[in-house]
Parts: structure tokens; sequence; C-alpha cells
């Protein structure tokens, strides 16, 4: 730790203001609590919402995990890490089930998350409805009434041009049976997980500057139709080339002679697997 830093880099008034909006955003699941969002040490849109959150919550014996799109290596990632470990000094693991706090960027980890554990994820654009109405104070008047027809309708308009609802990823979700929530650029195989989680779900986006949550054992439901429910990306029959895990979400990968392969996207989830195997 730099002991010429205050530890986790934030003043401690700004901490406080950023765990008053946290306390507010967990009491009131899916609700997007405006927050006092502080310049950082890197560009606004690579992550400073979930990092802020991250810096305000650590502490001195957590045990850190970052991720970012299934990877502990990428350069995001690390990058982020070696911030949190130069202010803070904790331990770092690869590890989830190892992990007290896990910052994420369109992922969520396979292995189920636990009671007791923080899951911070990353959110470049909170709001839900900005694809209907651009307005910010409309926008909160529709969440205010419960008014998501527009929500329904983006899906309804996917259907009729490509047969089904093409949301990849950041498909809006119903939290608690009331605010519509983006549960961040997670992949449609990620949605579930969030329903009654045993952790604490937190996420942030700094540029937008809000910040909203999902308390452990929340109801957390995709939105869909009665004719047409909500289905998740489908690997049925596919398996990684590198461990052998299946019902996980897999990369596809090209080679180049043509063929193609499948691999983890978590790829400290694969390492666990493969040592575990080896060690058998």
């Amino acid at each position: 730790m730099n002991e010429h830093i205050n530890f986790a880099f934030f003043d401690e008034g700004s901490k406080r203001e950023i765990r008053r909006a946290t306390l507010k955003a967990v009491a009131i699941p899916g609700y997007q609590v405006p927050f006092a969002s502080r310049e950082m040490p890197i560009a606004r849109g690579w992550g400073t919402g979930g990092l802020q959150l991250t810096l305000s919550c650590i502490l001195p014996e957590d045990h850190l995990k970052v991720m970012d799109q299934g990877s502990d290596e990428s350069v995001n990632a690390i990058s982020i890490k070696n911030l949190i470990t130069s202010t803070t000094g904790v331990q770092i693991t690869q590890d989830t089930g190892q992990a007290t706090l896990i910052q994420s960027r369109h992922r969520i980890p396979e292995v189920p998350l636990s009671a007791g554990q923080i899951l911070v994820l990353q959110v470049p654009t909170p709001e839900p409805l900005r694809h209907v109405e651009p307005r910010e104070r409309l926008t909160k008047k529709l969440h205010a009434e419960a008014e998501y027809s527009g929500a329904w309708l983006m899906l309804f308009e996917q259907i009729m041009k490509y047969g089904r609802m093409a949301t990849g990823a950041d498909h809006p979700v119903r939290t608690a049976g009331r605010y519509v929530m983006a549960p961040s650029p997670i992949p449609k195989f990620d949605n579930p997980k969030m329903d009654h989680s045993e952790a604490l779900i937190l996420l942030g986006a700094g540029r937008e500057k809000k910040i909203y949550a999902v308390p452990p054992y929340t109801s957390v439901v995709s939105l869909d139709f009665e004719d047409v429910p909500f289905e998740a990306e489908s690997f049925a029959g596919k398996k990684c080339c590198l461990c052998g895990a299946e019902h996980v979400y897999l990369d596809e990968i090209l080679e180049a002679d043509g063929t193609v392969r499948y691999q983890c996207n978590d790829t400290s989830y694969c390492l666990n697997r493969r040592s575990r195997r080896e060690e058998n």
C-alpha cells in the first residue's frame, strides 16, 4: 500500500457519500440512485463507476477478484487491480470462491456466488429506457409510474424483425417485482444468475453518475412475453476444449484451418477445472 495515499484512494468523506448512495440503492432494489461521481485516474467509460463502488466498500481483510469479459488478465482488469492494490494492499485472487469482493465487466462468474460476497458490475448505460426516451426528467417519471411499455416495445420490434428477442446482452430485467433495470452488458446467459443470488450485487455507472443494486435473495426476472419466453444463449452439445466444461458460457474460436472449437469464457473457472483434473 502507498503510505502517501489515503486507504482506497478516496478521502473518507467521498467514501461516506458513495456508501450512503449505495445503502439507498440496496434499500430500493433496481432504483437508480444519483451520486457525485468522482474524478478517477482512469478515463470515464473504463469502469469508473464500478471502481468507485469497490474503493468505497473494500476493507483491508478483503480478497479481491477483478475480471473483464471473463478474463482476469485483460489490460482493463490488470490496471484496476494495480490501482486498488497500490492504495489498499489487499490480497488478489483469481478464485471466485475465495474472493470476498469481485469487480467485473460484462460477465458474472460461472461459480455460483455465496452469502457474504459482493459483486460489483461496471455499467456504461444504466437507463433501460434510454432508447425510447432520451430526456432524463421523463425517464424518471416513467419509472415513478412503472410505465415500462417502451421496454416491451423494443423487444416486440425485435421479434417482428428477427423472429426472436435479439438482445445479445444487457437484456432488461424487473427487480423485486417493481423497477425495470439494465443488468449491465452481461450476456443473457448470465441474467438468471442474478435471480435470488446469495451475494449482494452492486452496479455503478461513473459517467452517468448512477448507482443501483440487487440485494441478496431478490427476485430478478428477464422481460419477455407469454408466447415468446425469455431464452438465454444455448451451448447444448458443446463443451470446452481445454477443461471439458459444459453448461457454461463458451467462446467460439475459429482456427486457421476453418475448424471451430469452444473454450470457457471464464478463464479462472477453466484453469481451476484443469488444475483439479491434473491433481486427480
